[in-house]
């Protein structure tokens, strides 16, 4: 179970990370890379060609057994059950009381046997949730997140430069699928999902094979202009796409409804699941405030914390923000109350000692060519 240290866990992948000249900074109690030869340059190539990720401080459970689709939909707010085998969905945990406890990817990999992914900074919560919501039911929890590796390949040329190494017929895998094979001569779990808005694949070995399948992707990418991505190119591509991130567009003062991601939660599944009530209430009195684009009109970049006015009365927070290298322009994603949420409202974001224009527009920034 991953969580934080004094001291910073590695990922399997470090020696290629120090080879490779990153900087390293500590996120969620891990060492991970934060660039490689620059972030404006990690984004352009994942949009253009291809970028490689090491993912492997993200946290993976193994749900297994005849209560499997029972206790995960009585866990999450989605409905696991419905899942046909290959498919995935992203769902969340919340508190009883509402809020999110952690946003994930749920993997159905058989009729009794599921995968879940979960935020690092979130593992060891998430893992002790499940432990409580699926206790006695027929169920085996295993965490793995320490016993597995996850590396993403995202961008146009992704699925050209994996198809040759593996086994798993790419061309059938649709987006939010996933399938067991072989990866380079190891065993792995492939599935077509990711956190760029580009088409790419989401890689799951065991931690001795992450430098076989590093290394594999490196080289048979090299033509294809794949190169290293760190997380602050991760975290600009997501905002592009308008993808949220926990601790800045979820948490637990936050609802899916106000995130905008009601249809998570599938209050017509059988059963009762953790939080049910006070989302039943929650979407019947309506957001207090609600998560929304905004394109920055004037000089300046909004940043995380940055207040959000309509004339002298402040309306939100910026919950992400950054100069897009795709737009050419700044965007931030903020909540704001519900009066200000419409595409075209404008309000000002607080930058230093400046009142900024931004106007409100609908999410995502930006979307991958057809």
């Amino acid at each position: 179970m991953a969580q934080s240290h004094d001291v910073p866990m590695a990922t399997p992948l470090s020696d290629r990370h120090a080879a490779l000249g990153a900087r390293m900074v500590e996120f969620a109690g891990w060492l991970m890379p934060l660039q490689y030869t620059g972030i404006l340059e990690e984004h352009r190539a994942v949009r253009a060609r291809a970028g490689l990720f090491d993912l492997s401080h993200m946290g993976e459970f193994f749900v297994e057994g005849p209560d499997a689709a029972e206790g995960l939909g009585r866990a999450v707010t989605s409905n696991p059950g419905s899942l046909k085998v290959g498919r995935a969905q992203y769902s969340m945990l919340c508190f009883p009381e509402g809020g999110i406890l952690d946003d994930v990817i749920v993997y159905r990999l058989g009729v009794e046997r599921f995968m879940v992914v979960a935020n690092a900074s979130n593992s060891g919560a998430v893992s002790d949730a499940l432990a409580a919501r699926l206790a006695g039911l027929r169920v085996v929890l295993d965490d793995r997140s320490l016993a597995t590796a996850l590396v993403a390949i995202q961008g146009p040329r992704a699925a050209a430069i994996l198809a040759p190494l593996t086994d798993v017929a790419l061309e059938e895998l649709r987006f939010y699928s996933i399938a067991e094979g072989q990866v380079a001569g190891v065993p792995a779990i492939v599935a077509r999902t990711g956190y760029t808005g580009e088409d790419g694949f989401e890689i799951v070995v065991d931690v001795s094979a992450a430098a076989t399948i590093w290394d594999a992707l490196m080289a048979a990418g090299k033509d294809e202009g794949v190169v290293p991505v760190g997380l602050g190119a991760r975290d600009t591509l997501r905002l592009e796409a308008g993808m949220p991130l926990y601790g800045n567009e979820l948490g637990r003062d936050t609802s899916p409804f106000e995130a905008g991601l009601g249809r998570v939660v599938a209050f017509a599944k059988e059963g009762d699941f953790v939080g049910r009530a006070a989302l039943a209430k929650a979407e019947a009195d309506g957001p207090h405030k609600k998560l929304v684009g905004l394109a920055i009109r004037g000089r300046g970049i909004a940043r995380h914390g940055y207040e959000v006015f309509s004339g002298d009365r402040r309306v939100g927070a910026i919950t992400s923000g950054t100069l897009s290298p795709t737009l050419g322009e700044a965007i931030a994603m903020a909540y704001v109350t519900p009066s200000e949420a419409e595409p075209g409202t404008i309000v000002a974001v607080g930058i230093r000692d400046q009142r900024v224009p931004a106007e409100v527009v609908a999410l995502p920034f930006y979307r991958r060519p057809v």
